[in-house]
């Protein structure tokens, strides 16, 4: 026999302050339910609520850029590489300089000797952002690359506000 842990029993719609929250019923397997219980105590959440939240975030983020519907982002591009590898320093310098547009910052770790880590800040059309990432992360001797991609609104929006005050570029 088969059991099921119900999260909530109810359809109904809230108002939490200004946010507008919807209730739903997901039955879940007792395997997936220990597991996600799980995650819920490894993370620390609150609630229940909250982890299957950020779960349907990245879920639909994932979707998302999987269909090509997140046109710009912020990427974290990080890898590590062999930094006395032949001209790759140089190669990985002159292939930053070259899309200057994308790149935001980086940062340099000397791991060990041989290898170094490399965490950089991109910023840009989301096809553009994978592709320098996909070319960066294929130079020989770049031993492992990753990169996580964060929706952004496009470049050139006007700028945002701080509290009540008008609106700005940084």
């Amino acid at each position: 026999m088969r059991y099921f842990a119900v999260l909530s029993t109810a359809f109904e719609q809230y108002d939490d302050e200004e946010d507008i929250m919807q209730r739903v019923t997901v039955t879940l397997d007792d395997e997936l339910m220990a597991e996600l219980d799980r995650v819920i105590a490894e993370r620390g959440y609150q609630n229940r609520s909250e982890a299957i939240r950020d779960l349907a975030r990245l879920g639909l983020k994932e979707s998302m850029i999987e269909t090509g519907k997140i046109e710009n982002c912020v990427g974290i591009l990080s890898y590590t590489y062999d930094h006395k590898a032949r001209d790759l320093a140089k190669r990985l310098t002159t292939t930053f300089h070259d899309h200057h547009d994308l790149s935001i910052a980086s940062m340099h770790i000397h791991l060990d000797q041989e290898r170094c880590l490399e965490v950089s800040v991109l910023r840009g059309k989301t096809a553009a952002v994978r592709h320098f990432a996909d070319h960066v992360t294929s130079e020989r001797s770049v031993t492992y690359g990753e990169l996580a991609i964060i929706p952004s609104p496009a470049d050139g929006e006007p700028g945002h506000r701080h509290g009540q005050g008008e609106s700005h570029d940084h």
